[in-house]
């Protein structure tokens, strides 16, 4: 009898330190969570984080606050994300610029993108679409690509900046069509449209949000979208890919956790977040912001990370790119 007891108190005090974490994803979540969106307030990340988290807390019963720690193309905030404690009270708003090209194109970003984290969920994709001047001869990809043809290094084309999506994306598109079109950095899209508009420059593959307003307004014309496919976000422009099989480059938005968040934990708030995206209300404000929802398990959203890194970092080595 006596043996029995100390049995059954051995196995309790071995029970014991369990109790806390399964207390923990029981009771998730007890507070207000935390979104980290590593970029300034009123951006579109930002904007499209704020539309998120309102309805992400009412699916998962608890208020979820936006933390924007911007600087360093979304190193700072994406870092802070990583060291956080992994108990689901702190979430980032990831992109493919914190978790595909930056990692890519950084071999020193202060932390591991894959291993650093738990990934969540796939929040949403948005293309870009290839923009040329009223004055260009071009009326089509295919016009397009022959004309760069025809004319190597006589043609130019702006980016936002050297190792940004919309340099990838060009210099992508380059390798994929053997066409050479020089590059010319601005300090972002908007400084130059000016000069895409008057004809000074020959092409942009800009956001789908800032670069169709100067469709709608005629003063710029659009040849086609980044998606793989047409898409209701740009009604009536085909994919490049009809040009270029396969051809795709989007900006992604996800949520991540710290290394180490538990697994109920992470099917409650992939749960909550699918839910989310499947609200009509928040397809409709993302359509807005030039972005489709998307959802789906932590391991797709695993995979097409890892797939996109793999591509962008082909790209940068073979075409030699750098943030210098």
């Amino acid at each position: 009898m006596l043996n029995r007891r100390y049995v059954m108190l051995g196995a309790a005090s071995i029970a014991l330190p369990l109790l806390p974490f399964t207390a923990l994803a029981q009771a998730y979540p007890a507070k207000p969570i935390r979104l980290i969106v590593p970029f300034p307030a009123g951006g579109a990340t930002d904007i499209l984080a704020r539309a998120l988290s309102q309805k992400l807390g009412e699916k998962i019963g608890q208020t979820v606050v936006v933390d924007n720690r911007p600087g360093a193309g979304g190193t700072i905030g994406a870092d802070a994300a990583s060291k956080a404690a992994p108990d689901g009270y702190t979430l980032l708003l990831a992109t493919s610029s914190t978790h595909s090209i930056g990692p890519a194109i950084n071999p020193k970003m202060p932390y591991n993108a894959e291993t650093d984290f738990t990934p969540i969920g796939y929040v949403a994709s948005s293309p870009n679409i290839v923009l040329v001047p009223n004055s260009s001869p071009s009326k089509s990809m295919r016009e397009f690509i022959d004309h760069a043809r025809k004319n190597p290094g006589r043609l130019n084309y702006a980016s936002s900046g050297n190792g940004t999506i919309v340099h990838l994306t060009t210099e992508y598109f380059k390798a994929e069509s053997n066409t050479f079109i020089v590059h010319i950095p601005y300090r972002g899209t908007a400084l130059a449209m000016p000069d895409l508009i008057s004809g000074k420059l020959d092409v942009l593959f800009d956001s789908l949000v800032s670069g169709m307003p100067h469709v709608r307004d005629g003063k710029l014309r659009a040849l086609g979208v980044t998606s793989l496919k047409a898409t209701a976000l740009a009604p009536g422009l085909p994919p490049v890919a009809d040009v270029l099989p396969g051809f795709e480059s989007v900006t992604w938005f996800g949520v991540y956790g710290p290394k180490g968040l538990p697994a109920e934990v992470t099917a409650k708030v992939n749960q909550a977040l699918n839910a989310a995206l499947a609200d009509a209300d928040v397809k409709e404000r993302f359509a807005r912001l030039g972005a489709e929802t998307t959802g789906g398990t932590p391991q797709a959203f695993a995979a097409m990370v890892k797939a996109d890194n793999a591509k962008w970092k082909k790209i940068i080595t073979e075409r030699k790119i750098s943030v210098e």
